[in-house]
């Protein structure tokens, strides 16, 4: 299993940038896709972008105007730049990293999640 470590939340005011990190750590052998989920209040866990081994992203598509997912694979990071924050964008957001380890066993790991508020 992979261990992952979010930062970057905090509180912002709308119309504002955040930009989120996940660093990946443990027993890796590789990574496939890294990607990121929020929940807000009293809402399930929802979707929000997640980018594969050759880069290719894919967002749900109220975010995909806002937000930009990228990753440095030598690092074993994960970013979230996100722009123009509203109020429902209030949530924890959770970085979501698979992949296979040194034994060859796959993996689904989460991270501790980190608050994202958008409030003025």
């Amino acid at each position: 299993q992979a261990q992952l470590v979010e930062s970057g939340g905090g509180l912002v005011q709308p119309g504002g940038s955040l930009r989120l990190s996940c660093a990946a750590s443990g027993s890796i052998l590789r990574i496939h896709a890294m990607g990121w989920f929020r929940q807000a209040p009293g809402k399930e866990r929802e979707f929000v972008a997640i980018i594969s081994s050759n880069g290719s992203t894919n967002y749900q598509d109220s975010m995909k105007d806002r937000f930009t997912i990228s990753r440095d694979n030598a690092k074993k990071m994960v970013y979230l730049q996100m722009n123009t924050l509203k109020p429902e964008d209030t949530a924890v957001y959770y970085c979501n990293v698979r992949g296979i380890d040194y034994w060859y066993r796959p993996f689904d790991s989460w991270g501790q999640g980190t608050q994202v508020t958008v409030s003025s």
